[in-house]
């Protein structure tokens, strides 16, 4: 009897997956029978001297500060130190088409008949299907199995447009800021909602790095997580600065961005009180950053993700500037972000692909 044909994972040699870490890998081997086919870009952040140990197995490339500082020059200083943004550079040296990134506190989750979620899967379908961020669809996500376009949605939006970006979520702790972590600290989510649906165009939402995926193609220049931790007057605040940064680009260029499925099992809260130092200006600045944000408009001149992150910076610097001195270099370092980028990837600066 002839042994089972094991199917080619999905994306196999189209995808990386970048993680960030200061510790020994370990959790790799929950992982292991989804993530093993697949490259892995590891982060190093922190002391390089340490050794970090990666499970036999995985094939990955690892890189520390000294490599970062190494390949990138004096442009090394866009990239955050101490601080879990530093897994943005991983973005710029990968030479895949999509990227999905995860935090080393992250364990494989269940659904509710008991069975092991394939993360990886779930966010590979979302990238190849399209979103619809032009008319909400009451069913959610209507390139699923078993759904479609309800009764009203207009013929002419069916086909929808490309997804550039996959933002999963996650049961047990919860993603909160160090206040909502303070006053629950017992909270924990065990709510399972089998839904993904396309985040509509002109709104926001708070993009969490530690479950997520991306078209580096369509949108790589853009995921960039700024400049926090050490040295730097916030932290944990670079997730969401790539997400409202994106965002807007994705709004002007027609991209879509979905939300919901699939579910990871996060395992290890932070300490709200170091949160709620790294956050607590961040905590105060977002009232004024989610405005900006909610009118940047960017010029139809603006026809790559580059031209696009090269203007919103201008207006970051414009606007943004007067309410701290960190905004000029937050701005300035989005500059030499896209240079860099721009160096390491010299095809990419093309308009269309062209």
């Amino acid at each position: 009897m002839a042994s089972p044909v094991t199917p080619t994972p999905l994306l196999k040699d189209e995808l990386d997956i970048v993680i960030p870490t200061i510790r020994n890998l370990d959790f790799l081997e929950m992982w292991r029978p989804f993530f093993q086919p697949y490259h892995l870009i590891i982060v190093q952040d922190g002391d390089p001297s340490k050794v970090i140990n990666v499970p036999q197995g995985f094939d990955y490339e690892l890189y520390n500060r000294n490599d970062i500082n190494r390949i990138l020059g004096p442009k090394a200083s866009c990239i955050s130190f101490k601080d879990s943004a530093c897994r943005c550079f991983g973005y710029m040296v990968s030479k895949k088409k999509y990227i999905f990134t995860i935090d080393d506190d992250c364990f494989v989750a269940k659904d509710p008949s008991g069975n092991d979620i394939n993360a990886l899967e779930q966010h590979i379908k979302n990238l190849l299907t399209p979103s619809t961020p032009y008319f909400f669809n009451t069913l959610y996500d209507p390139y699923r199995e078993g759904t479609d376009f309800v009764r009203g949605y207009p013929f002419s939006l069916r086909e929808g447009v490309a997804t550039a970006v996959s933002h999963g979520l996650w049961l047990n702790i919860p993603d909160y800021d160090a206040p909502t972590q303070l006053v629950k600290p017992r909270e924990r989510n065990t709510r399972f909602v089998d839904a993904v649906l396309t985040i509509p165009k002109g709104t926001l939402f708070p993009m969490c790095g530690m479950n997520l995926a991306f078209d580096r193609e369509l949108i790589g220049p853009a995921m960039y997580f700024g400049l926090m931790g050490d040295g730097q007057p916030i932290g944990r605040y670079d997730d969401m600065w790539a997400g409202w940064c994106m965002k807007v680009i994705c709004d002007h260029l027609g991209l879509g961005v979905k939300t919901g499925l699939p579910y990871i099992w996060h395992s290890k809260a932070s300490n709200p009180f170091v949160n709620l130092r790294k956050e607590y200006k961040g905590i105060y600045w977002q009232e004024e950053l989610i405005p900006f944000f909610q009118g940047a408009t960017l010029p139809k001149e603006c026809t790559t993700v580059q031209s696009c992150y090269k203007e919103l910076s201008k207006q970051v610097k414009a606007k943004l500037g007067k309410v701290d001195d960190y905004f000029n270099k937050l701005a300035d370092a989005m500059l030499t972000w896209i240079e860099a980028w721009d160096e390491l990837n010299p095809s990419a600066q093309l308009p269309n692909g062209k």
